[in-house]
């Protein structure tokens, strides 16, 4: 009988688990694997059938009350035949007595029901061009804005009140990444929304865009925009919002964004506090 294995990726393991989710249709970042990874290295998992990975999922810990599930494939040659469900009940193994956030497709709802998790609301992802977004922004004031590639005091707080968890270790290699661009808006001293943005294997993906106003999340996008090479120009800007966010979607059809995907945000215990009308474009599916 073949053995079956499940036991934490390896760093180069977990970029298999990372094209895989490209070959998928998520659209990955370049740079998503060593971003992700160190939040919580035990985290990854893979299944490995007499020695062959086969299959991954993450359960990552941010801390002793909240993890978030992503990276949930198996390789369509081994479907139907337990080894998803196994890996499955690892994960939710690893996070034992947190609340267990996801973003799963919309007709996987009724599964994670099963496993216990209940519908929050819906995610979109939008897809434009630097072009195309830019001529719609028009001009956007600068003076607020500042390059940002390190995680202050200041931005760990701010960006507490709209992650369910303090992310100090996910945001240090978040900022800091090779190829991410990200800004901050301060006034008065006080951070009122920052943002990032990054390649990915096709186009580019802006999150998160965190703002106290649209008019901010407008100055922040318009910036970032401005460090793509003008020869991407015409590529895909893909910026994932939560539907409970109106402003955000008033947004997305005055840029004229084109609607391209959804995903169900489910809870294994409670929706977390958090004040969605601030959070204009969600970090990433994977890792909230």
């Amino acid at each position: 009988m073949p053995r079956y294995d499940i036991r934490p990726l390896t760093a180069a393991e977990l970029q298999h688990a990372v094209d895989w989710a490209g070959r998928e249709g998520w659209n990955p970042g370049v740079h998503d694997a060593e971003c992700f990874r160190p939040t919580d290295p035990d985290g990854f998992l893979g299944g490995f059938l007499d020695g062959e990975m086969i299959a991954s999922v993450s359960a990552v810990n941010y801390d002793d009350a909240f993890s978030f599930l992503g990276f949930y494939i198996v390789r369509p040659e081994f479907r139907g035949s337990g080894h998803g469900l196994e890996i499955a009940q690892h994960a939710l193994a690893h996070c034992k007595g947190r609340n267990m956030g996801l973003d799963g497709v919309v007709e996987q709802q009724d599964n994670y029901r099963k496993s216990g998790f209940s519908f929050a609301y819906n995610n979109y992802r939008f897809v434009g061009t630097k072009n195309g977004i830019l001529a719609a922004l028009g001009p956007q004031p600068v003076a607020n804005i500042a390059s940002l590639t390190s995680a202050s005091n200041d931005l760990a707080a701010y960006d507490l009140a709209l992650f369910p968890a303090v992310r100090g270790v996910f945001l240090h290699d978040w900022l800091s990444a090779p190829s991410h661009a990200s800004r901050v808006f301060t006034e008065n001293g006080a951070i009122r929304g920052y943002v990032t943005l990054r390649p990915c294997q096709t186009g580019y993906k802006i999150g998160p865009l965190f703002a106290d106003s649209s008019e901010i999340a407008q100055a922040l996008l318009a910036s970032v925009l401005s460090a793509i090479p003008e020869d991407h120009a015409e590529q895909e800007i893909f910026i994932d919002m939560p539907q409970p966010n109106a402003a955000a979607f008033a947004l997305a059809d005055a840029l004229g964004l084109e609607k391209v995907f959804e995903t169900a945000r489910m809870y294994s215990d409670h929706e977390p506090e958090i004040d969605l009308n601030r959070i204009f474009g969600v970090t990433t599916f994977e890792l909230g």
